[in-house]
């Protein structure tokens, strides 16, 4: 990372941590929401965007994490905080485990199959014989966290909001970190590698199997703690919230913030969170074509996503001032 990034990314982030002492409540929960989707579309964009594997039912892991998170305060009373490794943990088996006979999968007919795993977890969580556990169709109810108690001896009087933010802010730094470090080392070169020529990577002597499943497993990861996270903000949980919509939606938000780019997941998870709302002040009789104009504009005037349009035009910048 060069000395101007490096001082970009110290700017950015101070002006995160500034913004939820000047706007209200609500957006800040919108704000939270973004950092909460910023993780997942990482995590997706591992898969899709540096691996070449395309899912259409990768919200079926963000449920799987949300209900993890929930059951086990609702059932455990397990504290909030202690529930995001567990929720990551039952992901990375289960997304591991879908990932071994996907292998035999290959471009559409894998996206089938993630597109059968997204219809049918709804209607799954749904099932009688479960709602000891998922609540049925009413879901589960779980409150909002409450600052820790040594921040006001510290002084610092945080609202649950604030406070929610700010642990959803630290979260996402830890798990940008963490995709970072993977990423530019052997595993991140492994897996751009199997994506740009399958059959070069295996006479290099990768082991393309383990390393198409390990990331399917560590992309459901990262949905499973954003999932769970996502279930604390919004506390509560219904199969209704985790249609085949939000895996739609999910692949609309790394298309646009720009597929193989880590900083793509956070201009995404912009994207999918003010652009329908800004479609629905618009149009109250059809928000989602107004949304779907938005996407086709976005597509047709920046192809290599926002992250990518922002790279061409720090490029053009820099030769126009070398010139």
């Amino acid at each position: 990372m060069s000395k101007r990034q490096l001082i970009l990314l110290l700017l950015v982030l101070a002006a995160a941590c500034a913004l939820p002492f000047f706007i209200s409540n609500y957006r800040i929960f919108q704000f939270t929401l973004v950092l909460v989707y910023s993780i997942a579309l990482l995590g997706l964009n591992m898969l899709t965007g540096y691996n070449g594997q395309i899912s259409l039912g990768h919200g079926a892991f963000y449920a799987i994490g949300a209900y993890a998170a929930a059951i086990l305060m609702d059932k455990a009373g397990m504290p909030y905080w202690a529930t995001l490794p567990i929720a990551g943990a039952v992901c990375l088996v289960v997304g591991f485990l879908f990932g071994l006979p996907a292998l035999r999968l290959e471009g559409l007919y894998l996206a089938l199959a993630t597109f059968a795993l997204g219809v049918s977890l709804p209607q799954l969580l749904k099932y009688h014989h479960l709602e000891k556990w998922t609540g049925g169709v009413q879901g589960i109810v779980i409150p909002k966290p409450d600052p820790p108690a040594f921040l006001a001896e510290l002084g610092l009087q945080l609202n649950q909001d604030r406070w929610l933010y700010f642990f959803t802010l630290a979260m996402t730094l830890l798990m940008f970190l963490l995709a970072w470090n993977m990423l530019r080392g052997r595993i991140g070169r492994a897996m751009i590698a199997i994506r740009d020529q399958h059959v070069a990577a295996e006479a290099m002597g990768i082991n393309t199997a383990m390393v198409k499943s390990l990331t399917f497993g560590v992309s459901a990861m990262y949905m499973g703690v954003a999932g769970a996270l996502g279930a604390i903000a919004v506390q509560f949980v219904g199969p209704d919230s985790f249609d085949i919509f939000l895996s739609i939606v999910f692949l609309v938000g790394i298309v646009v913030g720009g597929l193989a780019s880590i900083s793509g997941a956070v201009f995404g998870a912009l994207f999918i969170q003010f652009v329908p709302n800004i479609a629905d002040s618009i149009s109250k009789a059809a928000p989602w074509a107004i949304f779907g104009v938005f996407m086709i504009g976005f597509v047709y005037l920046m192809p290599a996503g926002v992250a990518g349009a922002i790279r061409i035009a720090v490029a053009r910048l820099e030769r126009k001032r070398q010139n």
